[in-house]
């Protein structure tokens, strides 16, 4: 009865601390920072220096990083977050990359050896497959990025024109 006793303290105790520090250690959002995410294409490409578009809009919303770094989002991304910010819009900084149209990776699967290299490369999970099998994209999931391209050792893997490649939406496939 004791040790059960004993018990109910210590958890009660536990508690109460696990309370507090929730209370006093709590990590607030960055509200600037979610309304620059948002203007961000989503790409996750790691263009603009940051592992992905969240940490590039936290830094933005510090101050840490410029509005023209996001080679994907182009102009018209540079443009927003200017307008948000109120600052003036300025061009893309070129030693982040040009700016390009959106597109979307395709492997030819005839040349597709399944080494799954390009597997860990995507950072949104569109390619299917597993090692010794074929692999495909998933059109409406690709965002990209480019990141499977230089993972591939025989070069099977190519970016195209968004809408070069058929890509399922709304439940139907559209050109």
């Amino acid at each position: 009865m004791l040790a059960v006793l004993a018990l109910g303290l210590l958890l009660a105790v536990v508690g109460l601390l696990l309370g507090w520090s929730e209370q006093r250690l709590r990590i607030v959002d960055n509200p600037l920072g979610e309304r620059i995410n948002a203007l961000l294409p989503q790409i996750q490409c790691g263009q603009c220096g940051y592992p992905g578009c969240r940490p590039y809009a936290d830094a933005i919303a510090r101050g840490e990083a410029d509005i023209n770094q996001c080679p994907p989002g182009g102009d018209r991304c540079v443009a927003g977050l200017a307008e948000l910010l109120g600052r003036e819009p300025k061009p893309l900084d070129p030693a982040f990359g040009p700016e390009q149209p959106p597109a979307v990776a395709f492997i030819d699967e005839t040349r597709c050896i399944g080494c799954a290299l390009c597997l860990p490369a995507c950072p949104v999970d569109a390619i299917v497959g597993a090692p010794k099998f074929l692999h495909t994209v998933i059109a409406a999931e690709c965002t990209g990025c480019d990141l499977c391209v230089p993972a591939c050792p025989v070069d099977c893997i190519e970016m195209r024109p968004l809408g070069a490649a058929p890509a399922w939406r709304d439940g139907g496939m559209s050109p």
